[in-house]
């Protein structure tokens, strides 16, 4: 979802249905044995774990604490999150600029208005975003497990300003647990650009980028951002967007529910202030509600058309203590680490 605005205002297009002659009989055959087919694919599938009828949506790994998933049909995106003391989803994907995702800027700020660029995202830089654009949903070329530990996929992302737009790029995720730490989630991200050289967008250009962007459900409203050694500043933005910014001292930042569950996003790369707040009012838990909270660490990055650019993040989830607990951990251990960036 792009930084500053929100996909609750984008102008969804109805889909127009054409209605055509009835089938033949030869069609309807052909019908029949196709629903047949379908119908054997789903009993090969329902008996394989976390996978769809028939091998889409959504792709779960868990270990009796945590549950984590990534969905086929959203871009191979995190769309749930849950743990033992919160067992209901609480990422939201209202649409695909939501969800738990990659989403990257770079290039000159286009009005493409009159090649179907929507009127509410004019002018827009080149956005390639995990979960999809205006109203569409991204391609996913992998879906898969690798071993028992990890899920992966690769989704050709969407632009978000074009509907039905594949962006010029690639979006790799490795998604599995931070050994020895049942309630973290580490996910490994890689970014490859494969725009022409001398496009539209230009060369280079040092452009903001969400190192994740999230979208949680809205009551999970109480903002902290850590200082370390158990301590944290409570932050109190009025809603966006435009987003509210800070500088939380450890590159994390946590949101609470009013159960006193948390999730904490430690994103030790950024370097820049993070975008965080409310969307809507109310304290829903229902994911695919407007209203949402949202928070994205930023790196700011000199991204070129060819450009591969590669960073990991951290979810934790429990109460305030157990947060800081390991947080305090994950900051001795990776709070060195960097982004890699290749052909700026």
């Amino acid at each position: 979802m792009p930084i500053f605005t929100s996909a609750l205002i984008v102008r969804r297009r109805r889909e127009r249905v054409r209605v055509g002659r009835r089938p033949s009989a030869l069609a309807r055959g052909c019908q029949a044995i196709v629903h047949c087919f379908l119908g054997l694919v789903s009993l090969a599938f329902a008996g394989t774990p976390n996978v769809g009828p028939l091998g889409e949506d959504l792709l779960i790994l868990e270990h009796g604490t945590v549950k984590v998933g990534i969905d086929r049909a959203k871009g191979a995106a995190i769309t749930w999150l849950s743990w033992v003391a919160y067992p209901k989803n609480m990422v939201n994907s209202a649409d695909p600029g939501r969800l738990i995702q990659q989403s990257y800027y770079a290039g000159l700020r286009l009005d493409r208005k009159a090649e179907g660029q929507s009127k509410a995202w004019s002018p827009w830089s080149w956005n390639p975003i995990q979960g999809g654009g205006v109203a569409s949903w991204a391609r996913v070329n992998e879906f898969k497990r690798i071993g028992d530990h990890t899920l992966y996929g690769e989704t050709v992302p969407n632009l978000w300003d074009m509907p039905n737009e594949p962006a010029a790029a690639l979006m790799r995720q490795w998604t599995t647990f931070e050994p020895g730490m049942p309630d973290v989630v580490v996910v490994r991200c890689e970014f490859i650009a494969q725009r022409a050289e001398g496009d539209r967008w230009g060369p280079a250009k040092l452009s903001p980028q969400e190192i994740p962007a999230c979208y949680f459900t809205r009551n999970f409203s109480a903002v902290k951002s850590y200082l370390g050694d158990g301590q944290w500043r409570s932050e109190t933005p009025p809603p966006g967007p435009p987003w509210g910014k800070t500088r939380p001292p450890k590159n994390a930042m946590a949101m609470f529910a009013p159960t006193g569950q948390g999730v904490a996003v430690f994103s030790p790369t950024a370097t820049q202030n993070w975008n965080f707040g409310p969307h809507g009012g109310g304290a829903s838990d229902d994911p695919a509600a407007g209203p949402c909270m949202h928070v994205a660490p930023i790196d700011r990055v000199l991204l070129g058309p060819r450009s591969t650019y590669r960073y990991r993040y951290w979810l934790v989830v429990g109460t305030e203590a157990q947060l800081a607990a390991r947080l305090d951990a994950l900051w001795t251990k990776y709070s060195a680490e960097r982004a890699e960036l290749t052909n700026p």
